[in-house]
């Protein structure tokens, strides 16, 4: 089967293409940046299926913004998908994504759920927690993070739980949507099987790398501060501002109506030592070369 990928350098979309060619399937790749032409994708979709669109952002560089990305990269996929004959497409969104939450982010990765339910294609929404594995910010960062400092700031005087979601069973869902054609014309919501506190994932992750950080709770205000020099002056951020809403939020609860998950499913890996170790990059600290002007 022919399935083209949006995105399909980054985590989740690296993820899927690995696990749709290990299956014997032609893959199409696409860039983020191949989103701008509507004639180079419907060129690139020829005699595909399905398009999984996993392209996205969590901050904004230069032109490549939240309404460029996950709005207009989305319309133009779905007018490619529709002109080549497309028959399905998987959108790939966030659990809490919702209208009118003054939150960019959010706001554009609904605006991107519209524009695929409103495509007239068979899609299927999948609006996923935070997802973690091989190539993820979440365990490389934050174990980045632990070789760096001694201690953690927790987002908020609050804490709000989270239910990590294993990129395998991501990757589960997907491919019965992408080539099983399952959960026709739906918006689901998935999430991890175990629900806990920001505080202890990252005491479960600092146990694998050997390390021993003081927790405390830090204003979601002054995360938001620090969010904003980290997305100026390093390659891929330590933390975007999209992010601390997302955790200044709690990431359990979807942000807008779905329908149950089929049984057969549902996540099942808990965010266990041996799913902790299984991700994790190789150990080192930020350093210089973390910074935007390092090559």
């Amino acid at each position: 089967m022919k399935i083209a990928i949006t995105g399909a350098t980054g985590f989740v979309g690296s993820h899927l293409v690995t696990r749709l060619t290990s299956e014997g399937h032609e893959v199409v790749c696409t860039a983020r940046r191949g989103l701008n032409d509507v004639d180079q994708l419907t060129a690139a979709f020829a005699g595909c299926k399905a398009v999984a669109h996993c392209a996205g952002i969590n901050r904004e560089i230069g032109d490549q913004t939240y309404g460029h990305v996950h709005v207009e990269g989305t319309r133009n996929t779905v007018e490619a998908a529709k002109n080549a004959g497309v028959e399905k497409i998987v959108l790939m969104s966030f659990l809490r994504a919702r209208p009118n939450c003054g939150s960019p982010y959010h706001e554009s990765k609904w605006e991107a759920e519209e524009i695929v339910r409103d495509s007239g294609l068979d899609y299927t929404v999948i609006k996923a927690g935070i997802v973690y594995g091989r190539g993820d910010h979440m365990l490389d960062h934050l174990s980045h993070a632990l070789h760096t400092f001694p201690a953690f700031a927790l987002v908020g005087l609050k804490e709000k739980s989270i239910r990590p979601l294993a990129i395998e069973d991501l990757m589960h869902v997907m491919r019965a949507a992408v080539v099983d054609r399952r959960m026709k014309r739906q918006t689901i919501a998935l999430v991890g099987p175990e629900e806990i506190y920001l505080s202890e994932a990252v005491r479960r992750v600092a146990e694998v790398v050997g390390k021993r950080p003081l927790m405390f709770p830090f204003p979601v205000v002054c995360h938001q501060v620090m969010a904003y020099v980290f997305e100026r002056f390093m390659k891929v951020p330590l933390t975007s501002r999209a992010q601390i809403r997302i955790l200044s939020e709690g990431v359990v609860e979807p942000g807008s109506p779905v329908v149950p998950v089929p049984y057969d499913l549902v996540p099942t890996r808990r965010f266990t030592v041996e799913q902790i170790r299984n991700g994790l990059p190789q150990a080192r600290p930020f350093c210089v070369g973390d910074l935007r002007w390092c090559s």
